[in-house]
Parts: structure tokens; sequence; C-alpha cells
């Protein structure tokens, strides 16, 4: 029995010690762990809030990246148009210059034909002309030499 009176009496003397513990729990509760907790849900509610903003953020710099890259993908597009043109253009003026060039050569050739055949029939009318006045000259000093012709068959 004596251990229980002297439990007894540790419990009284320990019942200060537990009501001071339980009023210090109660106010570190109301006065420390209260506010804490308030501005940790607080923090909380903001950084939610943030990363909510920050993904939104990212979700419209991503579709303008997207409407950006379409916006160049079609300005390139549209230059490798023009310069597609331009190069069909230069080409096209390049073949009529050709063409132009050609015909003008074959005209130059064609004129150039015409004179040389010209200048052959003159020469082939002048070579005859001369043929026959040669053979006629030939045929004149043959029949003039002394003893002629005949002269030499006998």
């Amino acid at each position: 029995m004596e251990i229980l009176r002297q439990l007894g009496e540790l419990f009284l003397e320990a019942v200060p010690t537990i009501i001071i513990v339980f009023l210090f729990y109660v106010f570190l509760r109301f006065n420390f762990f209260g506010p804490i907790q308030h501005a940790m849900a607080e923090r909380t509610r903001r950084v939610e809030g943030v990363r909510a903003q920050a993904a939104a953020a990212q979700a419209m710099a991503k579709q303008e990246m997207g409407s950006y890259e379409d916006a160049l993908r079609k300005a390139r597009a549209g230059l490798y148009a023009e310069q597609e043109a331009a190069r069909q253009t230069v080409l096209d003026e390049r073949a009529k210059l050709l063409q132009a060039t050609r015909a003008e050569a074959q005209q130059v050739i064609h004129v150039a034909k015409e004179k040389i055949a010209a200048e052959a029939a003159a020469a082939r009318a002048e070579l005859e002309k001369q043929g026959l006045a040669l053979g006629s000259e030939i045929a004149r000093v043959i029949l003039a030499r002394p003893g002629g012709p005949q002269a030499g068959a006998r």
C-alpha cells in the first residue's frame, strides 16, 4: 500500500506540471501553431495560384509560339513562291532572248547563204565566160601556129 500512497503523492505533485504543460500546449496551439498553419495554408494557396498562372502562361506561350511558327512558315512559303516566280520570269526572258537570238542568227545565216550562192553563181558564170573565152583563145592559138593541128598529125 505504501507504493499506492507514494504514487498518489507523486501524481499530486505532477498535477501542477501537467496543468502547466496542458496550458502551454493550448497557448502554443492558438498563438503559435494556428497562425503557422494559417500562414502555411495561405502559402500553399498562393503557390498553387502561381503554378496555375505559370501553366496558363506556358500554354499561352506555346500557342503564341505555334502561331509564330505558322506565320514564319507562311512567310517562308511566300518568299519561296516569289523567288520561284522571279526565277521563272528570268528563265522565260532568257528563253525569249535565246529564241530571238536564234532567229536573228538564222536570218544572218540565210542572208549569208544567199550571198554565197549568188557569189558562187556569179563566179560560175564568170568561169564559164572565161572558160569559153579561154577555150576560144586556146583554139585560136593552136590554129594560128605554124603547121597547125594537121602538122602535128602528119
